[in-house]
């Protein structure tokens, strides 16, 4: 499913256009296919706002039914028109839907399913981040920079924290993606976000390059580019109000073309005082919620649902080699939250889509916004600190509520041992 969206939004960029501001300027590496456009003269600006994403499914005839995570990973409604339909006996169904501010619903609804309710559960950031937020810890203060898709830039969850938005070869006529505004509101929304009052600077990239007979090779060195773009705009911010983590939602140590560089420029960010969080670059994975479970109760959550299944094979196993082996990949792995979310649509500035089963790429934000919130405590934290104590203050997750399974991350333990170390 997820193949089929990436194709769905990449039709979609290739067809309609976003609008350049004044205030930017276009690189040398602008070709027909691809743009690079930075702020002028040394300003930190909006260089363009691209079109909302356009998605219309149209009349829903008959309802997608969700055969398990196995087979499928979610259902697929969002944008939709459901109001023909009697959806009374389609709880499963609806229990693994991922839908958005723009689905109709019909009148007829099982017993027990609330969209509405679904959507408010999954924005909030979870484990207690409400209250900690209440306490004016909120990266205020704090940078974060975030390497990804175009940005629908004025969605209400982080207009206002936008500090900088740029592109460096970024595919042509490209709008608002699917994955922008997701990753952009995990880290810095109003409601959904971690780190609320953090300073936002997003530079959109397209990892590579679409061939001309299909399909898409990646180069990493254009995260490179955009990294090392990074650490010259902290250059210029004054001292307390720098950039101190990048997330890229991504995994950068695959072995694919361009990743000597792309490591290189992390080392440069490092010694800049900026810590960089990628897919795989510490030991963390993601959680998973039943939607209508609060997501402050820490036994509302289990293993992803990306990951029941290579964790149930592991943990009921009868070959000892193949269980230890899970045991040890997710023993001391930090989990954080990922199914279940609701965050910034690309559909519209004011709109919300709730996605049942998550994928790695939310763990990267949310853990930023973490990492944000601690150097607003602790100035002077670290990121060898800042993963020492998340392991040390992390409560115990369980793999059916008996076998350790891994470590559940504790915001509230985590920052306090934190500002504690100054």
């Amino acid at each position: 499913m997820k193949k089929i969206l990436c194709f769905f939004i990449v039709v979609s960029i290739l067809l309609t256009g976003c609008t350049q501001q004044p205030n930017a300027q276009r690189g040398s590496e602008d070709q027909d296919q691809y743009n690079t456009i930075l702020s002028k003269n040394g300003e930190l600006s909006i260089v363009t706002k691209p079109e909302n994403l356009y998605i219309n499914r149209g009349v829903i005839t008959k309802m997608p039914k969700y055969y398990g995570s196995e087979k499928s990973f979610s259902v697929d409604i969002r944008s939709g028109d459901l109001t023909k339909l009697d959806l009374s006996n389609n709880y499963n169904d609806l229990m693994h839907a991922d839908f958005d501010s723009k689905t109709q619903w019909p009148s007829n609804l099982p017993e027990g399913f609330d969209p509405q309710k679904i959507m408010e559960l999954g924005k909030n950031p979870g484990l207690g981040l409400y209250d900690i937020h209440k306490k004016g810890i909120t990266g205020k203060g704090i940078g974060i920079a975030i390497i990804d898709g175009s940005l629908l830039v004025d969605h209400i969850e982080y207009k206002d924290q936008l500090k900088l938005y740029e592109e460096i070869h970024l595919l042509n006529g490209d709008t608002a993606s699917m994955h922008g505004p997701a990753v952009a509101s995990i880290a810095v929304g109003k409601t959904v976000g971690v780190a609320p009052e953090a300073d936002l600077y997003y530079i959109a990239c397209t990892h590579g390059v679409y061939k001309e007979e299909g399909g898409f090779e990646h180069d990493l060195k254009w995260y490179s580019k955009s990294i090392d773009r990074i650490i010259e705009i902290n250059r210029t911010l004054p001292n307390e109000n720098k950039i101190r983590v990048i997330s890229i939602s991504f995994g950068i140590k695959s072995g694919r073309k361009g990743k000597k560089y792309v490591l290189n420029s992390i080392k440069r960010a490092e010694k800049e005082g900026i810590h960089t969080v990628f897919v795989g670059s510490n030991k963390f994975s993601g959680l998973g919620r039943d939607p209508l479970k609060s997501a402050d109760n820490s036994t509302s959550f289990t293993e992803g649902k990306i990951l029941q299944k290579l964790i149930k094979t592991g943990y009921e196993s009868s070959n000892e080699h193949w269980k230890n082996q899970i045991k040890l990949k997710y023993g001391d792995s930090i989990f954080v939250p990922m199914d279940s979310r609701c965050f910034a649509s690309p559909t519209g500035n004011n709109d919300y889509v709730f996605n049942r089963i998550g994928g790695c790429s939310w763990t990267v934000p949310y853990v930023a916004g973490l990492y944000a919130l601690a150097c607003q405590v602790n100035e002077n934290v670290t990121p060898e600190t800042f993963w020492k104590e998340a392991s040390n203050t992390a409560d115990i997750l369980k793999y059916n509520n008996e076998e350790k399974l891994g470590l559940l991350v504790n915001p509230k333990n985590l920052l306090e041992k934190i500002e504690k170390l100054k």
